[in-house]
């Protein structure tokens, strides 16, 4: 076995936990992840300000996954029927995201490897083979749930049926080009750019609504309604489940690297410093536009007597003669569209990685985004033409029970990894961290399992 690259094993004072050991791994990885843009990013001898500036942008792509059409539908749900005390719920569903993308952060920096690569270097090829296909079956999940999010947008704001909006939406793969095409900077300001619309969307919607902010502030506070109540809790556990997507995890450790931060232990250090407060800063922004969707909903269906809204279209219709104003729907379809552009980008970017991460494979962009998009278009248009449109939120509601299935794959591998000494060396995570993200993938886990038994048996 040929040695492990400089590049994977920090050098380390004496002083520090030793190196990560090449034994530990079964293969050494043949190219970095994403080769294309790996190190593209310069960080130089900047300011700290600056350098945090030079890092600030993964964070945002990963924070798509956090606020998908999946989790609108939970959020809305949560809204309509209860009001606001769910948002405490958001704010732990949030907190158990930071410290998952963190360990994504220490993956790639301590081992050079994104988590695909990590699970392919580390176990036998059937188990690698076995992870991939379940990585592919998530990333196609997240997909499918991104064409209908953005056909019902399409239909919202121009009227566009959703049969040929399914068709419509193979189109972003030339937006995705262009993007690609002009640098990973382009990527990451385009997905900020969008991030913005969706926020000043939701401000300007629960502006409009005229929430009960006191009401508001108290629904951050725990309750015990939450285990007393078995709806309340259903849907708390439907937000906490739609949380973690297990293609952000994968994508996570990828894009973490297109920085040139260096391979010192000093410079790995600070990377992994500012990598992590970026994800964090990021996925707090995906939580106010969580938190502005479950107010909006509190505000607008709650307050009216409306505790039956589980629909985005429903939620849509509801909004103009709710608030009386023709700008709502219109923003938040706007918010919609934006939210599955972004997806769209993120959705591609997590499938190279880990095609390329997993078995080695590595297929031009605009390929890889068809193959993709065309195996998730099939079933929407199946089920719009001969099951009418109403029928697409079942089916939306099926993608997420797959990736509830999936999440495990992905979550496990992770906290197993990033506790391994012999493999991360002095950046393996210290034990309290450990016994956290293992309390919190467990508590995920189970959650899962309980959505997945009351969809199927409950």
């Amino acid at each position: 076995m040929s040695p492990v690259p400089e590049r994977h094993l920090p050098p380390l004072p004496e002083s520090t936990s030793p190196a990560p050991s090449a034994r530990a791994w079964r293969k050494v990885s043949e190219a970095p992840p994403l080769a294309e843009v790996f190190r593209s990013i310069p960080v130089g001898r900047r300011t700290t300000f600056q350098k945090f500036l030079a890092f600030l942008g993964p964070g945002y792509i990963v924070a798509v996954g956090y606020m998908d059409p999946g989790n609108w539908a939970t959020a809305l749900a949560g809204g309509s029927q209860f009001g606001y005390q769910l948002l405490f719920v958001a704010v732990l569903s949030n907190f158990m995201a930071i410290v998952l993308q963190s360990l994504c952060a220490r993956l790639a920096v301590g081992s050079g490897r994104d988590l695909a690569q990590a699970c392919r270097d580390a176990w036998p090829r059937p188990v690698a083979w076995g992870l991939w296909i379940l990585a592919e079956v998530a990333i196609i999940a997240t997909d499918l749930a991104e064409v209908i999010g953005t056909a019902i947008g399409l239909q919202l704001v121009f009227g566009i049926p959703m049969t040929i909006g399914v068709f419509v939406t193979a189109l972003d793969v030339f937006v995705i080009l262009l993007l690609q095409s002009l640098g990973f900077r382009w990527i990451e300001a385009f997905i900020i750019t969008l991030l913005g619309v969706i926020a000043a969307c939701f401000g300007i919607q629960v502006a409009l609504a005229q929430p009960d902010w006191a009401a508001a502030v108290q629904g951050f506070v725990p309750s015990t309604d939450l285990v007393t109540n078995p709806a309340m809790l259903y849907i708390g556990l439907g937000i906490v489940g739609a949380t973690v997507m297990p293609h952000n995890l994968y994508l996570h450790s990828a894009i973490v690297q297109t920085r040139a931060y260096g391979d010192s232990y000093e410079e790995k250090r600070e990377a992994l410093k500012f990598a992590t407060l970026d994800s964090t800063i990021a996925l707090m922004a995906a939580l106010f536009i969580n938190a502005a969707i479950l107010i909006l909903a509190a505000a607008s269906f709650n307050a009216h007597g409306r505790t039956d809204v589980t629909d985005i279209g429903q939620a849509h219709a509801l909004l103009t003669p709710l608030l009386g104003s023709g700008l709502a729907p219109v923003l938040f379809g706007i918010a919609l569209l934006a939210c599955g552009l972004n997806s769209a980008v993120t959705a591609t970017l997590a499938g190279q990685a880990v095609m390329e991460g997993f078995i080695n494979i590595r297929l031009r962009p605009w390929l890889r985004r068809a193959i993709t998009r065309l195996i998730a278009i099939v079933p929407a248009v199946v089920v719009t033409l001969f099951y009418g449109e109403s029928s697409t939120t079942q089916l939306l509601i099926l993608s997420q029970v797959v990736l509830s299935l999936q999440l495990p794959f992905a979550v496990v591998p992770l906290v197993w990894l990033t506790a391994d000494r012999r493999r991360l060396g002095a950046f393996t995570s210290p034990s309290w961290l450990t016994l956290l993200a293992g309390t919190i993938a467990a508590i995920i886990i189970a959650l899962n399992l309980k959505l997945l038994f009351d969809t199927f048996f409950g």
